[in-house]
């Protein structure tokens, strides 16, 4: 079991941050054991193909993210700094891992060492370009072409926790986060069965909370005496990330707000773009954004601008519509 005790400060402190490395990790895991993660097979299909075709080399990359993994190398998953830093950004961060730091975390692995993380615990400082220069190259193959989609996701999750937490306060922000998570009376714990640990998060840390799609249905925690605790867990709608069919909405909405609109409310399961709507159901930009104006009108549909883009959210009266 996990335990985090927070203070007020530290709910105050808890942030989301986005990362391309993060999903770059999970997603090995992925690649390596679908089976367990079933929901992503048309991606393991897309991207062994797409690896195979590009004769992407990630031998070092792939060591360090072993099945099943107990403890990965926090230099690997760093939490961000920032809320979506960018690839270069990450990995400049992950070259700059001090030698001392490489080989603590390392340790921690278990013996003996694959061969070439043996040569990166010899020799960090080159072991890291490389590390680098293959998450860069496999990023760039099988990551970055579905990372509009990733993104729309993950903002959707942002969006809906804080929409939970404007409705029914800060500690709304972990109900439902996940199945092993609990939170009650400023203390959050997480079911695990090879560790037993308890932290106090004194000073206002706060802790990091990085949706990720590949990490589906686990999730990975960071609790080191030093820096800001992070969870990494899986947001709301992964089941819905390679899906293809539309959706689907009652045959009773469908006759009263017409099918177009209905079956863009069936598909608001997570947030979304007009763009991306447009995309799914076949219809125009043009219409389709005529059709979200009409649902924003009556009530539906909450808009939400983040940075350029504008995301759609179904309403607490559009999710009575759908249900009923």
């Amino acid at each position: 079991m996990l335990t985090l005790d927070f203070s007020a400060q530290d709910l105050a402190a808890t942030r989301f941050a986005c990362s391309r490395v993060v999903e770059v990790v999970m997603s090995i895991q992925v690649l390596k054991d679908p089976g367990a993660k079933a929901v992503h097979l048309p991606w393991v299909r897309r991207a062994r193909e797409r690896l195979a075709a590009d004769r992407v080399r990630y031998e070092l990359l792939s060591q360090l993210v072993p099945m099943p993994a107990w403890h990965l190398p926090q230099f690997l998953t760093a939490l961000p700094a920032a809320t979506a830093p960018g690839i270069e950004a990450e990995l400049a961060a992950l070259t700059a891992t001090p030698p001392a730091a490489v080989r603590a975390e390392l340790d921690l692995v278990g013996r003996p060492l694959p061969p070439l993380v043996a040569a990166l615990y010899a020799d960090p400082e080159p072991g890291l370009e490389r590390l680098a220069g293959e998450v860069r190259a496999y990023w760039s193959a099988v990551v970055e072409p579905y990372w509009g989609r990733i993104v729309r996701l993950v903002e959707g999750e942002v969006l809906y926790r804080a929409r939970r937490m404007a409705a029914d306060g800060p500690a709304a922000l972990f109900d439902g986060l996940h199945p092993k998570v609990r939170w009650q009376d400023g203390r959050m714990t997480v079911a695990q069965r090879r560790y037993e640990i308890e932290r106090r998060l004194d000073g206002g840390r706060g802790l990091v909370l990085v949706p990720s799609v590949f990490v589906w249905p686990g999730m990975v925690w960071q609790v080191e005496p030093e820096g800001q605790p992070g969870l990494v867990y899986p947001p709301r709608g992964v089941a819905t990330l390679w899906e293809t069919a539309g959706a689907t909405a009652p045959e009773g909405l469908a006759a009263v707000l017409g099918r177009t609109r209905a079956r863009l409310l069936a598909e608001l399961e997570s947030p979304a773009s007009t763009t991306e709507l447009a995309a799914r159901t076949g219809g125009s930009a043009a219409n389709v954004s005529h059709h979200l104006t009409a649902l924003h009108g009556a009530g539906l549909l909450a808009r939400h601008r983040t940075g350029r883009t504008v995301l759609y959210a179904r309403t607490e009266a559009a999710e009575l519509l759908l249900r009923g």
